[in-house]
């Protein structure tokens, strides 16, 4: 579905529907209109494959209880009543500090609407002072965990990265990303997580 949402933009930028077109950006605000336009003119080389398994599609996000940078423990079920945009990446992997910049963006527009995203760093050698460091020196705004083998498990045995999870407010699975994601491609599953309903217990 956003790889044909993506192909409609791209159409209305190559057809010259320009009205249509800055319907489409000005209904997303001027930081992420960027990323929409850099999307339509300069798509990333390696273009992600969206799709997740039937059996999981609206299925609970999988429970974790994972280590911040400082040591603190983090359970996915703090975030509930939030969208999610679970990303595991790792400091070695080029292809995930190319879609960093995006996920800044959102935790920065969205972040006041109910968004939370989350970096799951997979990094096998790399001490949390080092991935700290990276995260600073990418501008990271949002929430940095440790990953581990449990959770690469419970996500589908993650052997390739990046890989990005979008969980609604309700915890449910909504989409997921395999590879590098184009900046409307971020923006629209974000956007789709957002506009689930927020449980009444977290009203």
């Amino acid at each position: 579905m956003m790889t044909i949402l993506r192909h409609q933009v791209r159409r209305l930028f190559n057809n010259g529907s320009s009205r249509k077109l800055m319907v489409i950006i000005a209904a997303s605000g001027p930081m992420v209109a960027a990323m929409i336009l850099l999307s339509v003119c300069y798509p990333l080389h390696a273009a992600s494959k969206q799709t997740i398994d039937r059996r999981f599609r609206g299925k609970p996000a999988p429970e974790f209880h994972l280590k911040d940078l400082s040591g603190k423990t983090v359970n996915l079920s703090d975030f509930r009543g939030k969208a999610v945009v679970l990303n595991f990446w790792a400091t070695w992997c080029e292809s995930c500090r190319a879609e960093m910049p995006w996920f800044v963006e959102l935790q920065k527009q969205y972040g006041p609407e109910g968004l939370a995203v989350i970096g799951i760093a997979m990094d096998e050698n790399a001490t949390p002072e080092q991935i700290a460091n990276f995260a600073r020196k990418m501008g990271v705004n949002y929430t940095i965990l440790q990953g581990s083998d449990s959770v690469a498990r419970q996500y589908g045995n993650i052997d390739s990265l990046p890989i990005t999870y979008y969980v609604s407010r309700n915890g449910l699975l909504v989409e997921r990303s395999l590879g590098t994601s184009e900046p409307i491609e971020v923006l629209l599953n974000a956007k789709r997580a957002l506009a689930q309903p927020v449980p009444k217990a977290s009203q």
